[in-house]
């Protein structure tokens, strides 16, 4: 994994299935929030920190494709990767798998930084290269 990349994983509960047995569709967002919000506190920076510098990551655009179905009980692992951050804006990227190499499904967020009233709000490089994984 290169810098711009993070490992999350997550068991798949009894409650996250529908009646054919398969995660809701609706979870696999859920997992790419837990697999973000996790990316951003392994590099410092937990979601209540950036609250707490009067700013907020608001997700403006989503999209989720699914390629094979995920079970009750399968240990799903969430590769994140910051494919682009601007002082204004992040996309990441999401891919889930039950198995090494075998992909069940991926998808994207885009996000905007936005102050306390919900503008949109520059952001400084020091931020800019902490979300890049960098310490600079």
């Amino acid at each position: 994994m290169s810098g711009r990349e993070h490992q999350y994983q997550t068991r798949v509960r009894y409650a996250e299935i529908d009646r054919m047995g398969l995660a809701y569709h609706s979870r696999y967002i859920e997992w790419f929030e837990a697999a973000r919000t996790e990316m951003l506190r392994d590099r410092g920076l937990a979601y209540n920190d950036l609250e707490a510098r009067g700013l907020s990551l608001p997700v403006v655009e989503v999209k989720a494709r699914f390629v094979k179905p995920v079970r009750y009980d399968d240990l799903v692992t969430i590769y994140t990767r910051v494919e682009n951050v601007s002082r204004v804006r992040l996309h990441l990227s999401y891919q889930v798998f039950v198995e090494p190499g075998d992909l069940n499904a991926d998808g994207y967020t885009v996000h905007c930084f936005v102050n306390r009233l919900g503008r949109p709000q520059r952001v400084g490089q020091a931020l800019v290269h902490l979300i890049l994984g960098n310490q600079g």
